[in-house]
């Protein structure tokens, strides 16, 4: 596919920045988008940008596109899109008249989201995704005891039928997914994982892991138990009248870097995205109470 060409600056606003593999781009905008729902709002921080990329931070638990749960609920995409259409102040400043997601992303995952401000860039991006090459990093924190410290998982997956909104294994009818997966760190009855996926399926790497017997840390969908401190604290105290929480109340999965070719300059560019809080918190209390498993 040749490359798209870069546009000349807006007047009033300085040439598009390519970052190079490795480096991190640090801004400080936030786009927040608003559902139908009165109070329902959600501040998506913006980790990169420039002429034909909008990469932002997804929160863990809308979902990003279309595809899963409630189809009543809204989705990320499509506020973002309405917002376009609104004239929303974050959308008329950056000129945005188009924007769609290039990858997949479940619901429950946080982490780095990255979308397309065209059709052309859509197409390259997408076409990047499924080439068979791992572009994103995952982190994934899961039940059970590895028996190896490095695996790989190949094999078909499809919706199910019976289950809307989840997939399973289907050696007939599905579609390839294959994911490479190395420990990062052990603790008593749960493990780290990086995560590398070489295709772009929906529910991939919780999938994939869940058949291993490594469900991911508050996954029901997949058969992971949440994580809770009284489990792991000796002497923990139950605070009376109230229902303990969870230390992860979502799949623990977390997109922490994409490296990608600019589908401009065909530069290697590389974003990442923090840990956010209830990942913290969770391997805080895991690596103080449980860090030492035999």
């Amino acid at each position: 596919m040749p490359r798209i060409p870069l546009p000349k600056g807006r007047p009033g606003r300085p040439e598009p920045a390519v970052r190079p593999a490795g480096d991190l781009l640090t801004v400080s905008a936030v786009i927040r988008v608003s559902s139908p729902e009165p109070g329902d709002s959600r501040a998506l921080p913006v980790l990169y940008e420039d002429e034909h990329l909008l990469v932002l931070d997804k929160p863990g638990g809308p979902a990003a596109i279309r595809g899963e749960g409630d189809p009543e609920q809204p989705v990320l995409e499509s506020l973002l899109q309405q917002g376009i259409h609104d004239g929303k102040p974050w959308a008329v400043e950056r000129g945005l008249e188009f924007l769609r997601s290039v990858h997949c992303l479940d619901a429950d995952a946080s982490g780095v989201w990255v979308l397309a401000r065209s059709a052309a860039v859509r197409v390259e991006l997408v076409n990047q995704f499924n080439a068979g090459k791992p572009l994103a990093s995952f982190l994934a924190l899961t039940h059970g005891t590895p028996l190896e410290r490095r695996f790989g998982v190949n094999l078909r997956m499809g919706p199910h039928p019976e289950a809307v909104g989840r997939m399973r294994v289907d050696a007939r009818g599905g579609r390839k997914s294959v994911t490479r997966f190395e420990l990062v760190e052990a603790f008593a009855g749960c493990t780290l994982w990086r995560c590398h996926p070489a295709t772009d399926r929906l529910h991939q790497i919780r999938l994939h892991l869940r058949s291993r017997r490594l469900p991911v840390v508050s996954d029901p969908v997949y058969d992971g138990k949440p994580l809770f401190l009284s489990a792991i604290k000796p002497g923990y105290r139950f605070k009376r009248h109230q229902d303990e929480r969870p230390l992860i109340a979502r799949a623990a999965l977390h997109c922490e870097a994409v490296e990608l070719k600019h589908p401009a300059t065909g530069q290697s560019l590389r974003v990442e995205a923090p840990l956010p809080k209830d990942f913290e918190v969770a391997l805080k209390y895991l690596r103080r109470f449980a860090g030492n498993p035999r």
